[in-house]
């Protein structure tokens, strides 16, 4: 008899060229090592990278699609500044997006025991980076706990939208977060509050949790 065939473990893709250019320059855009108003040229990326320019503009192309940069022909890409207008309309839409799925997860039947259960994880995680004093590991704790209620509602297109959201909210409060550690632990007792209202299959009370929890971020980055 012939041995079974053993599945082969297909090796992961490779980032293409402008794949590296796009998660560069985000990345120095969220964490404003490129702040507001700068002008990035083409050749100075593409040398940066060890890349064409070729990538640069595909890559440029998907960050001003995503309200991060505004392209000019022949100059290069403006880095657009946070402006009050971007402020508030990323909370509406985050608020909408955080209000929807906790009403669509409490509608019926209680939240799942499977997100409960990885909400706790992630409330203990953020605890421990709160008290290691570990702001970085704290906001990526922040994220995924809101992330995880956000997937647990099944909307994919949601989903990635609450993604980019977070995106541009962390390049508002990157400054914020490190002029103001306090914050964090607010956050902390914020997301105790909501896991509660879920634990308790309670709609209207998970629901008044998340909006306080996002007007109070709302007034955050105003300030």
């Amino acid at each position: 008899m012939l041995p079974t065939a053993r599945p082969t473990s297909r090796p992961a893709a490779r980032p293409t060229a402008a794949d590296r250019v796009y998660a560069h320059v985000k990345q120095a855009v969220l964490d404003r090592t490129y702040q507001g108003g700068t002008l990035l040229v083409e050749g100075e990326l593409a040398e940066a990278v060890g890349v064409s320019r070729t990538p640069v503009r595909e890559a440029l192309l998907r960050l001003e699609a995503e309200g991060l940069l505004k392209l000019y022909p022949k100059k290069g890409a403006l880095v657009l500044p946070v402006s009050a207008q971007e402020i508030a309309d990323v909370v509406e839409t985050r608020l909408l997006v955080e209000r929807y799925a906790v009403g669509k997860l409490l509608r019926s039947l209680p939240a799942p025991p499977a997100l409960l259960h990885r909400l706790e994880e992630l409330l203990a995680e953020h605890r421990d980076c709160v008290g290691r004093g570990d702001l970085l590991g704290a906001s990526e704790s922040d994220r995924a706990f809101h992330h995880a209620i956000v997937a647990a509602a099944g909307n994919t297109i949601l989903e990635h939208l609450y993604d980019q959201l977070r995106d541009r909210q962390l390049r508002m409060g990157v400054e914020v977060m490190r002029a103001d550690p306090g914050r964090v632990q607010a956050n902390l007792t914020d997301h105790s509050a909501i896991l509660d209202a879920l634990r308790a299959g309670d709609a209207d009370l998970a629901d008044h949790r998340v909006r306080e929890h996002v007007g109070r971020v709302d007034t955050l980055l105003r300030s």
